[in-house]
């Protein structure tokens, strides 16, 4: 439907003259006649009461001019917006959870800088649920968690699967002599913070294997930490296992002084996801797709064993 035939409609209803409308809208009478008769014909009933000597709306015609006013209000809206100034400027909101700042978010903030110079970022690094909380709030205008929030007022875009396995220092545990998981339990098992959606998984994984074991679940020790850097040394340290992406101590693990523990079941892999109000500011989106970017190409020049792309 041509917007422009029902911008003359409310029109010609405001001014109730076709010669009026024809001024206003720099026509003839005949092409306004002309675009009320096409409207009649696509909207399949009658707008103006030609049987009457004055200008008169037929009954359909009065009850469908709010929604004609609608769209014509709409589409004007539309233009305005695709005609501002579309320079994406302003402070940017932005949450993400410590996975992501040992990985792509150095990446992710120089693109966005080169992208967006008139960008300024206020960055916040906590656990998913608090992020996701701020998110709600209208406190932070961009999350990088785990998971995404489920609200039809919310946008959710998984973008990376982290991997997790059992690691540790070499030495700390032989693979190969007998009872593995037993000798596992025994030990401190570090990972992510109380309450987060890896640390519940952990719980259910070491509940099932000390059952198995034969191990008694109060004697089994979950160490949690929200700070990577923390668990990687506790490791170094030989404090404990951890079930954590082997993405962050790839280097260790090339090295040799980390291994990956053959210990089933392996714990589950994080998807980290971004989030954002769907009605965000145009920056917001900028700021999305350039984090969508960002992951992708970390992720493409990193071996896929240690994260893979969703996007």
């Amino acid at each position: 439907m041509n917007t422009r035939f029902l911008e003359t409609f409310v029109i010609l209803a405001q001014l109730r003259s076709f010669r009026a409308t024809a001024q206003a809208l720099h026509a003839t009478p005949a092409a306004i006649s002309l675009r009320i008769k096409t409207l009649e014909e696509e909207l399949q009933t009658e707008l103006v009461d030609r049987h009457s000597k004055d200008f008169r709306l037929t009954a359909n015609a009065e009850y469908l001019l709010g929604h004609a006013k609608a769209v014509v209000d709409a589409t004007r809206r539309l233009q305005a917006a695709a005609h501002k100034d579309n320079a994406v400027r302003g402070r940017l909101r932005l949450g993400v959870i410590e996975s992501v700042v040992h990985s792509w978010l150095a990446q992710y903030i120089r693109e966005l800088n080169a992208l967006y110079p008139e960008i300024e970022v206020d960055l916040a690094v906590d656990m998913s649920n608090v992020l996701e909380r701020r998110l709600r709030a209208r406190e932070l205008d961009l999350v990088i968690q785990v998971e995404g929030v489920e609200s039809s007022d919310i946008v959710s875009e998984a973008l990376a699967v982290y991997p997790l396995h059992w690691i540790a220092r070499k030495g700390l545990l032989d693979p190969r002599k007998e009872g593995l998981n037993q000798r596992l339990l025994q030990l401190p098992i570090l990972t992510f913070g109380r309450g987060t959606a890896p640390h519940r998984m952990l719980e259910e994984i070491v509940s099932k294997m000390a059952n198995l074991a034969m191990v008694p679940l109060e004697q089994t020790r979950i160490t949690c930490s929200p700070s990577v850097a923390a668990i990687v040394q506790l490791m170094k340290d030989g404090y404990g296992v951890a079930a954590i992406p082997s993405l962050f101590v790839a280097g260790l693990l090339d090295s040799g002084e980390f291994i990956e523990l053959p210990v089933q079941p392996e714990p589950p892999s994080i998807i980290v996801s971004m989030c954002f109000h769907s009605n965000a500011e145009m920056l917001v989106h900028a700021a999305a797709n350039a984090a969508r970017q960002s992951c992708a190409g970390y992720c493409a020049q990193v071996d896929p064993r240690y994260i893979k792309s969703l996007g």
